[in-house]
């Protein structure tokens, strides 16, 4: 049009007696018809922009874009403002570029089936935002439920995992569970409490925090500012121990006494001594007498006086701390309390842990997590995440000058449609006001039909990968702010790595073949069939049509009974005899 160059996608291409609609009459029309959407325009001497000033009238030519055209909408040559992921799938010699502030502020979502290199395009993009020399002070945490991107990332990642392999460079993942909210610290302690019961759960934890401000043990904080929320170390396993004593304790009845820890009626053994006292550091309770013992004849022994009624909620919060497998949150290492609220690490050097590391990437693996509680863990760490930077956001490391990308793996598995978790709260909190205080999300998932849509629509960034299932393109379709007529009818048939780039990072929609990683994360599909056969003595390494070789499974059990995959014991080759000598 003159001196503008109009730009279409085209959406529709067919063969009919008549095309989809009315079309004016030209003088040369046959049955094929082809449907494009105008996106954007390029005037002289400037860049594209999306969006187009003018119209086409009818009559006027229409042409296939050049290599050039493609690299007038495309190219940012050494622009800092955009990251390469891959090269456009109709022309290899033309980078794929995506915006990195819309990408991180405006929230992105990764889509596509099992098996369409949905992880790997994940790892691709991360490792782009992972160049130390274009981003020296780039911020992503990777919330990684299944353990898949420690392998993927490699140097570039500090990976804190229940079960550390300290020895591979893994660290040992620790969440102080002081660091919660009541309402997140409920659920995985007591359960529900109402009345009166948790206004005195309150009362004696917002007493046990004072006692560790009296004691100094926090010094940036003072009793006016204290409240229940509030992220001050205190011993729950005090607070467990005195609470089991005062509703299940036995105590003799004597004239003018009040019950306390004196009149307690512990079992005494042969020696004279209590048999079990009782620890509150390793959560042993005392073993109270029976209302029938007595000792000697004149005294009698009656039950706690107390008024609550909590005791199911205390023999299940014992359970847990005597559980190895809930460590990480009730013995988090130097962020575990002794009984006066005294810890060896605050939470400074917990956000310094996971913010502040050399490596641009921090990977928290919560695959050895209990699942009956990665829902509230999630949403613990998104709402301390999230705190923090709110908090700090005028300091020099909050999320406005330095912002944060929260990747979600597996986000369907606590965004459910409806979903009233503490993790569905904290995404949906961040997803509407992150925008602000520099803190974005990826959602990584490969049911978007089962996320939430008021989370999804947020995300204003989406790759969508291969998607056969009607209902899943649909919820695609539906979120992305690019709605091109047709666009997504193209999700079925793409190759694996192929993905569709729709939204605010991209100039305009674009198919692109992401590049793959060195080491690709841990989530292939098992190698049923293994190409080669064995050779010299090499065996490969699975596949149904390789030899079978002796079967162990004791070393299944020791995994399994250990939660932890990696054997404990190192395999060491049998020796042979051959010819009177030892061969390895």
């Amino acid at each position: 049009m003159g001196f503008v160059n109009l730009y279409g996608i085209v959406s529709h291409v067919g063969a009919s007696a008549a095309p989809p609609r009315p079309m004016a009459e030209v003088p040369y029309q046959d049955n094929r018809w082809i449907t494009v959407q105008l996106v954007g325009e390029v005037r002289p001497n400037k860049d594209f922009q999306r969006g187009i000033s003018q119209h086409p009238t009818v009559g006027d030519r229409a042409h296939l874009v050049t290599k050039e055209d493609l690299g007038t909408i495309y190219r940012r040559p050494k622009d800092p403002r955009y990251i390469e992921i891959g090269h456009l799938a109709a022309a290899e010699s033309i980078p794929a570029l995506i915006d990195l502030n819309a990408l991180v502020t405006r929230h992105s979502a990764v889509v596509g089936a099992t098996g369409s290199g949905k992880s790997t395009t994940v790892a691709g993009v991360l490792s782009a935002l992972a160049d130390s020399e274009r981003y020296p002070s780039a911020r992503v945490l990777i919330i990684d439920i299944h353990g898949e991107y420690g392998a993927a990332l490699g140097e570039r990642a500090a990976i804190y995992r229940t079960n550390a392999d300290e020895g591979a460079g893994e660290r040992p993942l620790h969440i102080p569970y002081w660091a919660m909210i009541l309402d997140e610290l409920m659920p995985i302690t007591f359960g529900a409490l109402e009345g009166r019961d948790r206004g005195a759960l309150v009362d004696r934890i917002v007493g046990l925090k004072r006692h560790a401000i009296e004691a100094a043990t926090v010094e940036d904080v003072t009793e006016n500012d204290l409240t229940v929320d509030t992220p001050v170390p205190f011993s729950i396993h005090r607070l467990w121990f005195d609470l089991h004593c005062e509703v299940n304790a036995t105590h003799f009845e004597r004239a003018g006494t009040v019950q306390s820890r004196d009149t307690w009626a512990l079992e005494i053994g042969a020696d004279g001594r209590p048999k079990q006292p009782g620890d509150a550091m390793s959560a042993i309770p005392p073993r109270f007498r029976g209302l029938k013992d007595v000792r000697g004849d004149t005294e009698k022994i009656r039950l706690s006086n107390s008024n609550l009624n909590m005791s199911r909620g205390i023999d299940a919060l014992g359970a847990r701390l005597r559980d190895p497998r809930f460590n990480f949150l009730f013995r988090p290492g130097p962020y575990m309390p002794n009984e006066e609220g005294y810890v060896e690490a605050d939470l400074g050097s917990l956000l310094s842990d996971w913010l502040g590391e050399e490596q641009p990437v921090t990977v928290l693996d919560l695959s050895g997590v209990p699942s009956t509680i990665q829902g509230e863990v999630v949403g613990t760490l998104l709402r301390i995440l999230y705190d923090a930077l709110f908090w700090a956001r005028n300091l020099s490391e909050g999320g406005r000058e330095r912002p944060l990308l929260i990747v979600l793996e597996e986000a369907h598995a606590y965004l459910g449609s409806g979903s009233e978790g503490r993790a569905a709260a904290g995404v949906r909190r961040i997803a509407k006001e992150g925008r602000k205080y520099g803190i974005g999300i990826m959602l990584v998932s490969q049911r978007p039909s089962e996320i939430d849509a008021t989370v999804l629509s947020q995300c204003g960034t989406i790759f969508a990968m291969r998607l056969a299932n009607r209902e899943d393109r649909g919820k695609v379709e539906g979120a992305a702010s690019d709605s091109l007529e047709g666009l997504f009818g193209v999700l079925p048939v793409l190759r694996t790595g192929e993905a569709l780039v729709v939204g605010e990072a991209v100039n305009i929609p674009i198919r692109a073949n992401v590049d793959r990683v060195r080491r690709p994360p841990d989530s292939a599909d098992p190698a049923v069939v293994v190409e080669g056969n064995e050779e010299d003595g090499y065996a490969s390494p699975g596949g149904w049509n390789q030899r079978r070789d002796k079967a162990d499974y004791n070393e299944v059990v020791q995994v399994w009974r250990r939660q932890n995959p990696r054997p404990s014991k190192v395999v060491r080759q049998e020796e042979t005899v051959v010819g009177g000598e030892n061969e390895a």
